[in-house]
């Protein structure tokens, strides 16, 4: 065996097809030091037994790019490297048994139409001819894609490593990576059985075993591996290596044409978890025992969707496992815990075919130090600390795999580990009817049910059964007073002598304000894209809140921890458990908080943008006048133990005001309404202000500058190519979500990033970039006839680019 380097750029830490991927873009990219360790052979832990499957369409545009990118890296790869792959392009078909999973097949097809992938919707008779074996009696429909396939996920893995070879990787199998070294908040390097590697950088490729080795060094990555099935036919009647690829998600089955033989795998309901108390590093082409009786209904259901399996041989049943995360999303980037320490992990049965993209934006990013593209639904900054607890990832990843083939329902909520988070004041609204969703981990009214109503999801593509009733909350908030439960929110105090000097050039606006003051601003990369939207608080002179999203706590926290220098006399510190928040909005809001306490709450006395401390109750709450509905109102911030007699004493005064109960539906339909932005929707780290219309709140003059200043000056001046739009279909019914293709004159210039339905409006609503001639003025964004198309059908719709409720503000400021 050859000795190990002691001196690299880059160390990879496994072997399996993630690890191979991402070496052979590192050397892509232009490393010219990488080198990969395997524990024991390459792809001795999961790849060597994956389907093959190699599929392109996602429930996003850009994890599609990276599937799309993968088909296209393997259709050449063979011919690059000389090593065979056994890639076939044979297609795929995806059939529906429900209408409402012929629904979200057709949502998908006109989604692929964005980024020019060719997706076919196809009726029954179509598939029929496409696939002959199937029962196809209760189908609807389906869509077809010519350019998937399957591939050898060992030959594919010995491919890439084979290539990155040839561009001077150094691969070692058969040594075990024992500690990742670090030296305080920087990764240094790896020790093994057979020697020590000082290192640049570190990426974590170690699949199921890379939660255990990531917690070595403080690094949360949850995952949990969960046995997987699938089962080999031979002598299956009409069967041909010429069959596209079957996807019957409604029984949980795919098929795929195998050597001769015919191969059944499943994604079923609910999961059996594997490893619970560890996995044995010499673990190594193993399978594992596996519960026929478990797979056995799923094998059913197999036999009368393809009729040809009841007369035909099983060959193989196998059991073997595979890494799961809380969501169903891969884990890649840069860990936030450890400076130059990476991830991709967690790969839910799908690395196969997300490899080449996984590998391709993982190599810019170590080299360019930021993702090429928006890459936040899979970014690892955006766990939460809990969610490595082995307990909840037990439980949780047993509802994971199913999800994998459920139907994406808009607003579909998790089942298991659930009420890990919970507001004081959840019993209080549980009593009032609520029916809480999942965020994050946090426990959030969605909608609350009336009297005599059950309150539960019954989940569809269209009006679901809370319509009426989010839509009541959204009325009352525009014509009365709504009560939210904020508590989610994520909040930072910062404080200390530097703390202004370290935030300001953090901020985009100018936050240095007399206190009492509220600042919404975004945060900046050095390209002008926004990686934080947010407000400050400055509570004193060296004292700022900073209050964001739950789901970038982690991700925003550490972005401004990055930020403090090692000499800077400030402390920031995560207080979001500290504080509880009720927000009441909607024109009487002033009227009730006005009867609960003795401060003087006037517009003249307490403008918009204005926060301070106020008796409420037998407490003190901190009151800031800010919106994200659109009207008056006021997020109370309350500490956590006086939360329960706050928020009685408002319900107790409530009453003659008119005050309702309102949930996190309402609360997005509100601010569709006013064409309030959402990160990681609307607004994300490929996005500037002045694309997404907020460069009135960016301060180029301010004192000292802004992260990003420079980026946002050139785009100015070059004049900018694309606007974000709000729009509104003429015709009241259809609804959007995300992803439709936005239409302009006949020709694709955008897609929706955000949709909800505006009840004071009167139809659904939706935000969107589209593409605009270079530097021309914002009202050429109008011009010409515009659709929206909803599962294959165009819907004429109004494009604005102020708010369409309420564009001067008034209301927030009366």
């Amino acid at each position: 065996m050859a000795d190990l380097p002691k001196q690299c750029e880059v160390v990879v830490i496994g072997g399996g097809v993630i690890g191979c991927s991402v070496a052979y873009h590192l050397a892509q990219a232009g490393f010219s030091e990488v080198v990969l360790l395997e524990r024991q052979q390459l792809t001795s832990g999961t790849t060597w037994h994956a389907a093959g499957l190699v599929g392109q369409l996602r429930t996003s545009i850009n994890m599609t790019k990276l599937a799309k990118y993968t088909s296209e890296l393997y259709r050449g790869l063979e011919e690059e490297t000389g090593q065979a792959t056994g890639y076939r392009q044979c297609g795929s078909v995806s059939i529906a048994a429900t209408s409402e999973r012929f629904e979200e097949l057709k949502r998908s097809a006109s989604m692929a139409r964005v980024f020019d992938l060719e997706v076919n919707v196809v009726d029954v008779d179509q598939i029929g001819e496409m696939y002959p074996l199937i029962n196809t009696a209760d189908l609807h429909g389906g869509i077809h894609i010519p350019s998937d396939g399957y591939a050898n996920a060992v030959d594919i893995t010995q491919a890439l490593a084979k290539g990155a070879r040839s561009d001077g990787v150094e691969i070692f199998q058969n040594t075990l990576v024992t500690e990742i070294l670090r030296d305080g908040d920087r990764v240094t390097g790896v020790v093994t059985e057979n020697g020590t590697i000082n290192a640049d950088h570190v990426v974590i490729c170690g699949g199921m075993w890379s939660r255990d080795l990531a917690a070595t060094i403080g690094v949360n990555l949850p995952l949990h591996a969960c046995e997987h099935y699938y089962v080999l036919f031979e002598s299956v009647n009409g069967l041909h290596p010429d069959l596209p690829v079957l996807r019957d998600y409604d029984a949980c089955t795919y098929y795929k044409y195998d050597a001769g033989k015919l191969l059944v795998g499943a994604f079923e309901p609910s999961a059996k978890p594997w490893g619970m108390d560890g996995i044995a590093e010499d673990f190594c082409f193993d399978e594992i025992a596996g519960d026929f009786d478990h797979f056995e209904p799923v094998l059913h259901d197999a036999m009368a969707r393809l009729p040809a399996l009841q007369e035909a041989g099983i060959q193989k049943f196998f059991c073997g496992p595979e890494s799961f995360t809380p969501d169903v999303r891969y884990h890649i980037g840069k860990a936030p815990e450890l400076e130059n320490c990476w991830v991709s992990a967690g790969l839910n049965s799908i690395g196969l075919q997300s490899a080449g993209g996984i590998g391709k934006v993982m190599a810019e990013w170590i080299r360019n130090g930021y993702p090429p593209v928006d890459l936040w639904e899979v970014d690892v900054r955006r766990n939460m600390p809990f969610q490595g607890n082995r307990k909840y990832l037990r439980e949780r990843v047993s509802e994971s795999l199913g999800l994998l083939y459920a139907t994406h329902f808009p607003f579909r909520q998790y089942e298991t580990a659930r009420g890990v988070r919970k507001s004081a004041i959840h019993d209080r609204l549980v009593a009032r009817g609520a029916c809480h969703g999942e965020a994050f981990g946090w426990e959030r009214p969605n909608w609350y049910a009336p009297a005599g109503i059950e309150p539960l999801y019954e989940y569809s593509y269209g009006r679901q059964n809370w319509f009426e009733y989010s839509a009541a909350e959204h009325l009352a908030v525009r014509e009365h007073v709504g009560l939210f439960d904020q508590s989610s929110f994520a909040k930072f105090r910062l404080e200390g002598r530097d703390a202004l000097k370290v935030l300001s050039p953090v901020c985009a606006n100018d936050v240095d304000v007399e206190p009492g003051r509220i600042i919404y601003t975004q945060w900046l990369n050095e390209r002008g894209g926004i990686e934080a939207d947010l407000t400050v608080t400055r509570v004193a002179e060296d004292v700022f809140m900073v209050v964001t999203a739950a789901e970038t706590e982690t991700r925003d926290f550490y972005w401004l921890k990055q930020h403090i220098p090692d000499d800077a006399n400030c402390v920031l510190t995560n207080v979001s458990s500290a504080m509880g928040v009720i927000s009441l909005m909607g024109p009487r809001a002033r009227d009730l908080l006005q009867s609960l306490t003795p401060a003087d709450m006037s517009n003249e006395a307490f403008p918009f943008a204005t926060s301070r401390e106020i008796e409420l109750g037998y407490g003190l709450v901190r009151a800031s006048r800010i919106t994200f509905v659109g009207e008056l109102g006021w997020e109370l911030y309350v500490p956590s133990e006086f939360m329960q007699s706050v928020y009685d004493e408002i319900v107790n005064a409530g009453e003659s005001f008119g005050l309702v109960h309102a949930g996190y539906h309402a609360l997005n339909s509100l601010r569709m309404e006013k064409a309030y932005r959402h990160w990681s929707h609307d607004i994300t780290d490929e996005d500037s202000p002045l694309e997404a219309g907020l460069g009135f709140v960016v301060r180029f003059d301010k004192k000292g500058g802004f992260i990003g200043r420079d980026a946002l000056l050139a785009q100015r001046e070059e004049g900018l190519s694309r606007r974000l739009l709000q729009f509104r279909l003429e015709d009241p019914q259809p609804l959007v979500y995300h992803n439709e293709p936005v239409w302009r004159d006949g020709t694709l210039v955008g897609h929706i990033t955000s949709g909800a339905y505006g009840h004071a409006l009167g139809s659904c609503l939706g935000l969107g970039y589209v593409s605009v001639e270079e530097g021309s003025p914002p009202q050429v964004a109008l011009e010409g006839a515009y659709e929206i198309e909803v599962a294959g059908r165009r819907f004429a719709a109004e494009a604005s680019l102020k708010p369409l409720y309420d564009p001067a503000n008034a209301r927030i400021r009366s």
